[in-house]
């Protein structure tokens, strides 16, 4: 995996400026160079997009597959790790805002016809989307509570991630859900260890769903994304799901 290339840093940066430009991309020229000389093949190393950042004089560079890195103008120098503003309220992670924009671009591509679907009865107040797998245990400990968070309003949209691989049993079953003439209730049963036949179809997204959620940094599940696009890593539960979305 791309990220055991780096050693993880945690960077924290004052930035002198009162007001801080939106990031956009970077001129033809520092794109070229950036994405020639930080190009490392044997390492599967390919840069996706070059552009401004908050601090000057370096710009933020994404990874295909990866991470987003901080370099100097002429590539010589980069660094890996978060980009604070020291705001009046505190410590903001800009990088994380930033991946909170990807997350959200690359969800809205995918139609909701290519997921598992549990929605409130009326008119949703909100939604959250799930990266899950058939035998995480707190993959099912968070789906007993899909109901709790339908009554809020709250709808859960499932998205798959075979943790084991394509190759799995795991990917096996999620593939049967998806597969199913009914996958809301296919799902509900697998989750609850009930035996069925497996049923793996041609056109199942699985693969490219578990594909996905690799792009988005999910290493675990339950990985859910709110619908402002923050990542929580792994299980939470309904109460404090709803009071993270003001929901409570």
């Amino acid at each position: 995996m791309i990220f055991r290339i780096f050693k993880p840093v945690a960077v924290i940066l004052t930035l002198a400026m009162a007001h801080y430009a939106m990031a956009e991309p970077a001129n033809k020229a520092v794109t070229e160079r950036l994405k020639e000389k930080l190009r490392n093949p044997a390492m599967g190393l390919e840069v996706d997009s070059v552009s401004t950042s908050e601090l000057p004089g370096l710009f933020a560079v994404q990874f295909v597959n990866g991470p987003m890195v901080y370099a100097t103008e002429q590539g010589d120098y980069f660094l890996l790790g978060d980009l604070y503003n020291v705001a009046p309220e505190g410590f903001v992670n800009l990088t994380e805002q930033s991946r909170d924009a990807q997350r959200l671009e690359a969800l809205a591509a995918i139609s909701t016809d290519d997921m598992i679907v549990f929605s409130p009865e009326g008119e949703p107040r909100g939604h959250i989307t799930v990266f899950t797998d058939i035998t995480c245990f707190y993959c099912q400990k968070l789906h007993l509570e899909v109901p709790e968070l339908n009554a809020a309003g709250v709808e859960v949209r499932y998205l798959a991630y075979p943790r084991a691989g394509v190759n799995s049993d795991g990917y096996r079953m999620l593939a049967t859900a998806w597969c199913a003439d009914n996958p809301n209730d296919t799902l509900t049963k697998l989750k609850a260890k009930e035996s069925l036949p497996v049923k793996v179809c041609q056109e199942n997204p699985v693969a490219a769903q578990f594909e996905l959620g690799q792009k988005l940094g999910v290493r675990g599940t339950p990985a859910i994304i709110t619908q402002d696009g923050q990542m929580v890593p792994g299980y939470k539960e309904a109460d404090a799901l709803l009071a993270d979305m003001g929901l409570k």
